[in-house]
């Protein structure tokens, strides 16, 4: 088949998805946009239909916890609606007589999503549920690995159109096989790109030409100080650690321990099934055979990983992750950056400063703008790291995976997308919402002048420096 030949398809799929998101649009209403969300949701998160998507997943794709992912599919959809619930996204949004502007929500058009294999239903679930709510049609691009799962949501996401007499043209993907021609084709093609995943596709993303929603790279680090509860921090690592085999891009890759603490935290670590390794070149070695991460290694259960690091006998039974103690950062120093796996590198500082340069150097080195933790019971101290740290998101005394994408226990939107700011080369710093597939149309009205005088503006500056 030559190029073209696999284009046509594409071509094609591009121009219905434009045709059914023009008659969408046309025929919108605020009740059609929630109801087509809501069918995509129940799509993902009716338990039988779940369970099969998380099978498939871990099956195709050999990343992540059949268990896990259905928590995941079920909690971020479940958040997703609750956050988009009561926003408005059709008509007249607001109308403010004393500016005399009408803003009327506006569709994007057509949405171009590329999406991970580490979440191939969650995260085209999240990214469709944005795109519908607000007025777009949207065509899905799945990584290789993540085509079966793909394709079995948008079976189940049709069959649920079909019920409430929606256009199933609303939701593709580029046909099979994929391609970087054929992804590179849908972003040029259509109007708004999200794109999730690798920092090759975030790159081709954001010079495609079209305007483009793509996140940087992730390696969380989490600071452990002199007044955190150590067994809490301990338990909350394990569980953000270890959930979903680390395949989330908020996993904690870093734990840096203040030195007062530093023995006790491993002991803690211990009881919560982290185990401490020193031989930090063996890990190394075993790691990146190739220079690659091992793919017996990442997103794999503990016993698989274990086997793969040549760890067995090494570490107590029932150990959930490892921690190898490390002190360096940067490209030579592989273990200070995202590992897609159980591995924890563990730092020793000598106190919360040190701890915050550590913290500051692996963030420059790779994830800057992501996300970093705090476990403390000093109020100050997230400020200070907020202030000092190249981060758009600051999580305290949370298990980072959890928060970071959002939580039911605390306020940021659920997402699978989290956008790194300028540190990170991205044109958002927040987590990928329903704002993200929408845009307005101002209606302007004249007002009675508003016109201050120079005094009103100056008055303070000339009493300071004079005029």
């Amino acid at each position: 088949m030559t190029a073209v030949d696999s284009l046509a398809g594409l071509e094609d799929i591009i121009a219905r998805s434009r045709a059914a998101q023009a008659r969408y649009e046309s025929g919108g209403s605020q009740a059609r946009y929630d109801r087509a969300a809501q069918a995509v949701a129940w799509a993902i998160m009716e338990p039988t239909r779940n369970r099969a998507l998380a099978e498939l997943a871990v099956e195709t794709t050999g990343l992540g916890h059949v268990n896990d992912k259905i928590i995941k599919n079920h909690r971020k959809t479940l958040g997703l609606m609750r956050d988009i619930r009561d926003a408005a996204t059709y008509g007249v949004i607001s109308d403010d007589p004393e500016t005399g502007i009408t803003e009327i929500a506006r569709p994007m058009g057509v949405v171009g999503a590329i999406v991970p294999s580490t979440n191939p239903a969650a995260t085209p679930a999240n990214n469709i549920i944005n795109a519908v709510k607000c007025g777009n049609s949207i065509v899905v691009a799945p990584s290789p690995k993540g085509v079966a799962s793909c394709e079995a949501l948008l079976d189940y996401i049709h069959a649920e159109f079909a019920k409430i007499g929606e256009d199933a043209d609303l939701v593709q993907m580029i046909p099979a096989p994929g391609s970087k021609a054929k992804t590179q084709g849908l972003m040029e093609g259509c109007d708004k790109i999200v794109c999730t995943g690798s920092q090759n596709n975030v790159h081709r993303a954001q010079t495609a030409g079209t305007p483009a929603v793509a996140v940087g790279a992730g390696n969380a680090t989490v600071i452990v100080d002199e007044t955190a509860d150590l067994a809490a921090a301990a338990e909350k690592i394990r569980a953000s650690k270890c959930f979903d085999n680390a395949t989330s891009c908020s996993s904690e890759n870093a734990v840096v321990v203040v030195d007062a603490v530093y023995d006790a935290f491993v002991a803690a670590m211990a009881g919560a099934g982290g185990a401490v390794i020193e031989d930090e070149a063996a890990v190394v070695s075993s790691l990146w055979p190739d220079g690659h991460l091992n793919r017996q290694v990442i997103a794999q259960d503990a016993d698989k990983m274990i086997a793969a690091l040549g760890l067995d006998g090494e570490v107590p039974e029932g150990t959930e992750y490892i921690a190898v103690a490390t002190t360096d950062i940067g490209p030579d120093h592989p273990l200070s950056g995202e590992k897609l796996s159980r591995v924890l590198a563990l730092y020793r500082a000598s106190d919360f400063d040190a701890a915050v340069e550590t913290t500051r150097a692996i963030q420059l080195h790779q994830g800057a703008g992501h996300s970093v933790g705090l476990h403390s019971s000093d109020d100050a101290r997230p400020m200070i790291l907020a202030r000092a740290i190249p981060t758009s998101r600051v999580i305290v005394n949370q298990a980072h995976t959890f928060a970071t994408g959002g939580s039911f226990t605390n306020g940021m939107p659920f997402s699978l997308s989290m956008g790194c700011g300028s540190w990170g080369g991205n044109a958002t710093h927040e987590n990928l919402h329903w704002r993200h597939f929408l845009q307005s149309t101002r209606i302007v009205r004249e007002i009675p002048p508003r016109e201050p005088s120079l005094e009103d503006i100056f008055a303070g500056y000339w009493n300071e420096a004079g005029k």
